[in-house]
């Protein structure tokens, strides 16, 4: 069995695609998928599966989503092996930026070269990023609801669909996983 973490993208956001996480476990646990447990409400699901490839997890419970809730919402998966490294290879920890000021926008594929290439002009001071293969490390000293290197911007950018989740949250998300 694998270990995933899902990240939906969209879920309990401004009053939109309200979701219970109960209800969201459920349709997960519907699916086959072992141990699965959610943490906080913005769609972090933590679960086990047979299945050898996040992309047809992340295709499967999309399905069900939209199937049973009506709701058209990008779902992003990582193994646990995949979380543990997001927390060792984040360099802007590595340069001393502070935890509580970190975020992680998660892609749901590697974006072109092209377009990573497209965002060495980019400079938004205070606020720093470094892309790695399907994460963007941003670090926002000012608080992330006011920097324009949000999620939108990195979607548009990189032209692919994305999560942003705080450290925390990824901390927490990885022990989970690997716990």
């Amino acid at each position: 069995m694998t270990t995933y973490v899902a990240l939906l993208r969209g879920i309990n956001v401004s009053g939109k695609n309200k979701v219970a996480m109960a209800e969201l476990r459920g349709l997960v646990e519907s699916l086959g998928y072992e141990r699965v447990q959610s943490y906080i409400q913005s769609g972090n699901i933590v679960f086990a599966s047979s299945s050898r490839t996040a992309t047809k997890v992340a295709d499967t419970i999309a399905v069900v989503i939209t199937r049973e809730l009506g709701l058209d919402v990008t779902v992003i998966v990582r193994t646990a092996a995949e979380m543990e490294r997001v927390l060792t290879s984040n360099p802007l920890l590595r340069q001393g930026a502070d935890p509580a000021k970190l975020h992680v926008t998660f892609l749901a594929t590697p974006p072109a070269a092209a377009a990573v290439r497209s965002l060495a002009d980019v400079d938004r001071p205070p606020d720093e990023f470094s892309v790695a293969t399907r994460e963007v490390f941003v670090h926002c000293p000012d608080g992330y609801g006011d920097t324009k290197l949000n999620n939108a911007f990195f979607e548009k950018r990189l032209g692919v669909s994305a999560t942003t989740r705080n450290w925390k949250t990824v901390q927490t998300l990885a022990a989970l996983a690997t716990g």
